[in-house]
């Protein structure tokens, strides 16, 4: 009986089977994986709001014509809420982990350089502030508290360009040590998208502020427009982990110091 019960365990149930990897996933495919929630919640958000809710969506305090809802008017009736809530919420652990995974990933490059090493811990707390305040914009809409809703946005737009700059800093100094092709191919789509997010985020501020001031037609959705080009490039330049990471894998598994033989 014993006998048979050692085979038994060692059958399903043993040490070779209890090691193996639980989930194995490619860098790569957890990368788009994650952009892809927020992006396809975000167009699946607009395209119901302009279909069935276009002129709650559209309306703007001016009661002028206008013909894009901004991003929080698309994501704050219902269903548009809960999808772009599930959607950031399925995203955000990820988001965590790959901020983490940055941290790790610089701290291997500059653990001798101090400057680069405050930049990279600078870089971990905005990417962390960044990712809280799309929650918090996210799970208290524009229609229930604005202030907060407010303050949400100005964190996560903040935190956003200076993890970009940040970001494009330490890429710069990695660049003159590091000849690989696809670390000089992400320093370069890095730099293209801060500079595009950056003109975006100020055309957007022009048309916010001339459309509180002057009320004319059409400002607001230009307004709109912009604010859309914001978040697809800062969904872009997330995406650049495409090539930062191409090589590694996503691992649930045993670590080797609890293994036991």
């Amino acid at each position: 009986m014993q006998i048979c019960s050692a085979g038994m365990l060692q059958g399903p149930y043993g040490s070779l089977d209890r090691d193996r990897p639980l989930i194995r996933l490619p860098f790569t495919s957890f990368a788009v994986g994650t952009v892809l929630l927020p992006l396809t919640g975000l167009i699946a958000c607009l395209f119901i709001s302009l279909v069935y809710h276009f002129e709650d969506a559209t309306y703007t305090h001016c009661q002028v014509a206008n013909y894009l809802p901004s991003i929080s008017a698309a994501i704050s009736r219902v269903p548009e809420r809960y999808i772009w809530r599930c959607c950031i919420g399925l995203h955000s652990a990820p988001r965590y982990l790959v901020a983490a995974a940055y941290f790790n990933f610089y701290y291997g490059r500059f653990a001798k350089s101090l400057p680069e090493l405050l930049l990279s811990v600078l870089a971990l707390i905005c990417s962390l502030s960044e990712n809280t305040g799309l929650l918090l914009l996210t799970y208290v809409s524009s229609t229930e508290t604005y202030s907060i809703h407010k303050n949400g946005f100005i964190v996560f737009i903040a935190s956003s360009l200076l993890h970009m700059l940040i970001t494009c800093r330490l890429w710069q100094v990695i660049r003159r040590h590091y000849v690989n092709p696809e670390e000089i191919t992400s320093q370069r789509w890095k730099l293209r998208i801060f500079l595009f997010n950056v003109s975006c985020c100020l055309a957007a501020a022009y048309f916010y502020r001339r459309h509180n001031k002057f009320c004319e037609a059409g400002v607001y959705t230009l307004f709109a427009f912009f604010e859309y080009l914001v978040v697809f490039s800062n969904m872009a330049f997330h995406m650049t982990a495409f090539w930062d990471f191409g090589t590694k894998e996503v691992i649930v598994a045993t670590p080797p110091e609890d293994k036991r033989y």
